[in-house]
């Protein structure tokens, strides 16, 4: 089997996936459980046309890093193995994965016998790839190494030391950033644990934490921690919402550099970090915080 896909799985609507959805679980292998959903029309919504998309101009590169905690299959004499699977989808891939459907596909493996842990990890590159229709990296932590796996705080100037008056819950208000555009650039790193979000399918609260880091006019701090809170009661899948904070900031306060990352908690077993930056950087070290 070659770990590169011949021909992506389609992409399909959010509102047809398991979300929210009783569902029977299979225990044995079965891919064509995962469910890809487009990244284009959320980003039509935050400006991006369709042929820039096509064309591969975004404002933004980065990936999305997925933690699978849940992870069990045979050996081919019967025993059970675990291990923990950090998942690297790429931003400019054409598909993101709608995260029940990959949680079902993980636990297809519960009664699959796999002859070794590489061969399961080339198996998870296959068809996590052919979902998102681009090269997906995998790497298995095998409990031998897992207390290796350390916990930590993303690192910054926390805005939520601040204490402001709030009001703004939804949608998104990025009229609330400003930036000081007649004084001397900066170069800092803001963080805030109170982003929160709501399933764009099951209306379900998604918690986070969320890293900017920045080179440009200074960020006006309050503004931007209410900007961030404006999305307490906003529906959108993780990665939909990180690009929508890029793309605002970037163009409220015209920073020649961005960064932005975040940290969300786990839900069945399964979490999701979303980074995009506007240059070429190191992928941030997928690293859990004491809330994931």
């Amino acid at each position: 089997m070659s770990d590169t896909p011949s021909s992506p799985s389609p992409a399909r609507d959010p509102s047809g996936s398991l979300l929210g959805k009783t569902t029977s679980y299979r225990a044995t292998y079965a891919p064509e459980l995962l469910y890809p959903i487009s990244r284009t029309p959320k980003r039509e919504e935050i400006g991006l046309s369709a042929e820039r998309i096509a064309a591969g101009r975004l404002p933004f590169m980065g990936a999305d890093l997925w933690t699978a905690y849940e992870l069990s299959w045979l050996t081919p004499r019967g025993k059970p193995q675990v291990a923990i699977a950090t998942i690297t989808v790429p931003c400019d891939s054409p598909c993101i994965i709608e995260s029940k459907s990959f949680k079902l596909y993980l636990n297809s493996f519960n009664m699959t016998r796999v002859e070794s842990p590489e061969r399961l990890r080339e198996m998870l590159v296959h068809d996590l790839s052919a979902a998102a229709g681009a090269r997906v990296g995998v790497r298995l932590v095998l409990p031998e190494a897992f207390d290796a796996q350390p916990i930590h705080e993303l690192s910054g100037v926390l805005l939520d030391r601040m204490d402001i008056d709030c009001d703004r819950y939804g949608p998104p208000a990025p009229e609330l950033l400003t930036a000081a555009f007649d004084e001397q650039p900066v170069t800092e790193t803001l963080t805030s644990h109170l982003l929160k979000s709501n399933c764009l399918v099951t209306g379900q609260p998604d918690w986070g934490s969320v890293q900017i880091s920045y080179t440009g006019p200074q960020i006006d701090q309050e503004g931007l921690l209410r900007y961030l809170i404006s999305f307490r009661e906003h529906d959108e899948f993780h990665e939909q919402c990180v690009e929508r904070i890029f793309t605002d900031i970037l163009e409220r306060c015209q920073p020649v550099r961005l960064q932005v990352y975040a940290r969300y908690t786990r839900r069945g077993g399964l979490d999701i970090s979303p980074w995009r930056t506007s240059h070429p950087a190191t992928l941030p070290a997928n690293v859990r915080t004491a809330r994931q």
